[in-house]
């Protein structure tokens, strides 16, 4: 595995004594893809969560960046080089726009102030609005360019499509598939739109009751959507979060 490679081995966490996820096993290379997909309340948030150091780990390994980090709080984590965007988005709304970027900076070759802009155009042309100033869309550009400006290997993203306009989903859409394309950087997104999820991401893992009963490659659902259906308990587009 590359060195900002994540694997998980027989995971078992959830929040106190309460368990959410059982046996989780994964593994993502850097510049590799990963939807995870379910119904609502079937553990993907923790997922993520446990990823960050957010949950009780009551079994199993997680590695990242050729080292164990299982005992490691979150900051640490962070500075290994994992990027988290929330569902909240959890931006600063009294800061601009800049300021918000500048004190996630980190050290590193990759992303910077410049570089964020020419991601996320919106972004350099409202610079100097406060985050409450936001539209809804550029507040996720700005939670994702905020994450990026770590410098991280992994991004986890929950739910990055979330309330958007259609609009604004194919902008934030071809930023990230940019990222794929332009940074050496894993991705793993929770996304309600199951298809769109699915046709960003190379591989895909569908939780049920905190275990994975589905994972393989995206393509292997796509082409058949009454899979998919069962899997997730939707038809269409959508999948729980």
């Amino acid at each position: 595995m590359s060195s900002g490679g994540l694997e998980l081995a027989g995971v078992s966490a959830g929040y106190g004594e309460t368990l959410v996820l059982e046996a989780i096993g994964l593994a993502l290379p850097t510049g590799g893809s990963l939807a995870v997909l379910g119904r609502n309340g079937v553990g993907k948030t923790t997922l993520l969560a446990t990823i960050m150091g957010h949950t009780r780990l009551h079994a199993g390994s997680i590695r990242f960046a050729g080292r164990e980090i299982a005992d490691l709080p979150p900051f640490r984590r962070a500075r290994l080089g994992i990027g988290f965007v929330p569902q909240e988005r959890e931006i600063f709304p009294s800061l601009s726009v800049a300021e918000n970027l500048a004190v996630a900076a980190r050290p590193g070759r990759q992303w910077s102030l410049d570089r964020v802009y020419d991601f996320f155009p919106s972004l350099a042309e409202r610079r100097h609005h406060r985050g409450n100033q936001l539209s809804g869309g550029e507040q996720q550009m700005l939670a994702i360019g905020r994450a990026l400006m770590g410098n991280p290997t992994l991004l986890l993203m929950d739910e990055p499509l979330e309330g958007l306009a259609p609009v604004i989903v194919d902008a934030l859409l071809a930023g990230l598939e940019r990222l794929k394309r332009e940074a050496d950087l894993a991705l793993m997104l929770i996304e309600q739109h199951a298809r769109l999820a699915l046709e960003l991401a190379q591989q895909a893992i569908v939780l049920d009751r905190g275990m994975i009963v589905f994972a393989g490659p995206s393509r292997d659902l796509l082409v058949a959507p009454d899979r998919l259906a069962a899997l997730i308990s939707v038809s269409g587009r959508g999948g729980g979060s």
